[in-house]
């Protein structure tokens, strides 16, 4: 693992979107084979479907003759999609299969088929070089389908930048003042973190508040899981962030000097937060996420309480990143400065600048504007 030094400076106020990702496209249950889906990923309009044997596929949402949407058609034969317009028939590998107007088919008559794989309950689309697509690459989030978990998530149509929601998810702090009254404590701004970049490429950020009062949300875990329990906790936060758009945080808190920091847990609560942002536009993403834990696994009513708590949690920061992308909209000519509780937001953002220098698409350095760190709570670095 590499230890990581000081931030100074930042990339662009807001990336484009690598396109050699896989990012989830829908959730496994809303891709049938009844009807065909409309879904944009990383600007690429989609028709998703189902063939009659289960297998999930994506193709461009445009017909080859006149371009109209194949996710306003019917599934035809055993992978199958037709034209809604001029009854075109297509396959799952995006090749014309019929003409209903004459007797011959146009071999140059295709649609784009893009690499699909379904993994942890969602669908995963490749939008990029079909040749760079390693489905081994799909980021882990083994929580969402283990029988050692269990939980439940939705999605936000975000109308932001799908940068921004990573920011959000990297620096926890705002959880003091954005929600006060569910998650919110002052500890959180005034405990140490480290930022480590790790040997898989992943970034890990990790904050421990020692014998702190829970917040009201981690109260009411805690007591599901014992009932009556009053006292002080020891609280985790564990940010797990893989490129280009994905963060699996591990929370949690278990009754003070139990010994959760050294590895027992046994005392208390743990959590997964699973979020994996894909981008729709340029402004606009699909936010997928769930929070899975690993204790009253049986019980429906906890997993229900827990989605809408934490769909609630979810709208504050919506409404926040609507906010900020008008402002940013708004303020064309500002740039981004970075705080020390922005070490896992800058190396997001070197990451990132790292993919799109793969595919030829980098954020230019002397178009970047340089940043200050104004303050530094325990190990917070980016790489040379």
């Amino acid at each position: 693992m590499t230890e990581l030094d000081a931030p100074g400076r930042v990339a662009a106020k807001i990336f484009p979107h690598p396109l050699n990702a896989w990012y989830a496209a829908a959730w496994d249950h809303e891709v049938t084979a009844k009807a065909p889906m409309a879904r944009t990923v990383a600007g690429k309009p989609l028709a998703l479907y189902r063939t009659r044997d289960g297998r999930p596929v994506a193709l461009d949402d445009a017909c080859w003759h006149r371009l109209a949407p194949l996710s306003m058609g019917t599934l035809v034969g055993g992978d199958g999609i037709q034209c809604p317009y001029h009854g075109l028939q297509y396959n799952s590998a995006g090749r014309c299969t019929l003409m209903p107007a004459q007797r011959t088919v146009n071999p140059s008559a295709l649609v784009t088929s893009y690499p699909v794989v379904e993994r942890y309950r969602y669908v995963w689309v490749w939008p990029g070089d079909p040749l760079l697509a390693d489905a081994s690459t799909i980021p882990d989030m083994h929580q969402m389908d283990s029988p050692e978990w269990a939980g439940d998530g939705l999605t936000i149509e975000a109308p932001c930048n799908y940068q921004l929601v990573l920011d959000n998810l990297m620096d926890l702090t705002h959880e003091e003042f954005v929600h006060g009254s569910s998650l919110g404590q002052a500890e959180l701004s005034e405990s140490e973190f480290t930022t480590r970049l790790e040997d898989d490429g992943s970034v890990t950020v990790t904050r421990w508040m020692h014998d702190v009062e829970p917040p009201p949300f981690w109260l009411k875990n805690m007591r599901d899981r014992f009932p009556g329990f009053s006292g002080r906790v020891d609280r985790w936060q564990v940010i797990h962030y893989h490129a280009p758009s994905t963060i699996c945080i591990d929370v949690g808190v278990a009754e003070a000097g139990t010994g959760a920091p050294q590895g027992d847990r046994s005392r208390g609560v743990n959590g997964y937060v699973m979020n994996t942002i894909t981008p729709e536009t340029d402004t606009s993403s699909h936010y997928f996420w769930a929070f899975m834990r690993n204790y009253r696994l049986d019980s429906q009513l906890i997993t229900t309480q827990l989605r809408e708590g934490v769909r609630g949690v979810f709208a504050e920061d919506e409404a926040m990143l609507v906010a900020q992308q008008r402002a940013i909209d708004a303020n064309p000519d500002k740039v981004f400065y970075s705080l020390s509780v922005d070490a896992g937001g800058m190396w997001v953002r070197r990451l990132l600048d790292r993919m799109l220098a793969a595919e030829g698409r980098a954020v230019a350095a002397d178009e970047t504007p340089d940043v200050t760190s104004e303050d530094t709570f325990g190990d917070t670095s980016v790489p040379s």
